[in-house]
């Protein structure tokens, strides 16, 4: 199961999807709420909604999942994996918010200020090339196009600035130590969303007992940044679990 981050869609993993599915992986994808094709009329939004939505999916589909979240939905698939063991057979976790990021009242008001819904959707559309720092898809233009016009579109520019808001990782942290899945974790060299990519990639490595892996040229969507190293990554991190699924 492949879960965007947030302000992304879930054509974030049109590069990644294809080559799992060709390698005998049943593959799903989905929204975040209030993002894409879901219902942007939800009141609450962040890591512990994301991770209800996402047991709900994975038992209405059957389950169990390997959870595969980017950004704040690796925070949502540590919650699922340590509350619902059962559902989750791994996790992967790409550019990942585990925790909270260090931040000053300052830079917190202005990133606020900066995610209003009256300019979320420019603002979103300037900023959205620095998180992809180093590669960016042969596509990037068509896409950040696509993610701007589904911002722009009635409620949805109110539902990114809450997203923005109100989610917290510090639910996902608290439930780390709880995780017996297996877990990869995989972040960009050049993220410009962590102060040291590497060593908060290695933080999580260790606190999760997980392999991590370091791509270079690629912000915070690996996935799409450099496709061919995450799904090699990925592949080898599958194949070492088990039977496919």
């Amino acid at each position: 199961m492949l879960v965007p981050g947030m302000g992304e869609l879930r054509s974030s993993y049109r590069f990644l999807a294809p080559g799992l599915v060709q390698a005998g992986y049943t593959v799903v994808t989905t929204d975040l709420r209030g993002h894409g094709e879901s219902d942007p009329s939800f009141s609450a939004y962040g890591d512990l909604e994301t991770a209800s939505d996402l047991s709900a999916l994975i038992d209405s589909l059957g389950g169990p999942a390997v959870l595969i979240g980017n950004s704040l939905a690796a925070g949502a698939g540590v919650i699922v994996a340590a509350d619902h063991p059962q559902q989750v057979d791994g996790l992967v976790l790409l550019g990942p918010f585990v925790r909270n990021p260090p931040a000053g009242r300052i830079s917190l008001a202005i990133f606020r200020a900066m995610t209003s819904p009256f300019w979320v959707a420019s603002m979103w559309k300037a900023y959205m090339p620095t998180l992809y720092s180093g590669k960016k898809p042969v596509d990037f233009t068509d896409y950040r196009n696509t993610v701007i016009a589904s911002l722009r579109r009635p409620a949805y520019a109110r539902a990114f600035s809450l997203t923005t808001r109100q989610t917290d990782h510090a639910p996902a942290e608290a439930r780390l130590l709880e995780v017996s899945a297996p877990v990869l974790v995989v972040m960009g060299e050049r993220d410009p969303d962590f102060k040291d990519p590497e060593a908060e990639a290695h933080w999580i490595g260790e606190t999760l007992k997980a392999d991590v892996v370091m791509v270079p040229q690629a912000g915070h969507y690996p996935q799409s940044q450099q496709p061919e190293l995450t799904e090699r990554a990925i592949i080898r991190f599958l194949e070492h679990m088990g039977p496919r699924i």
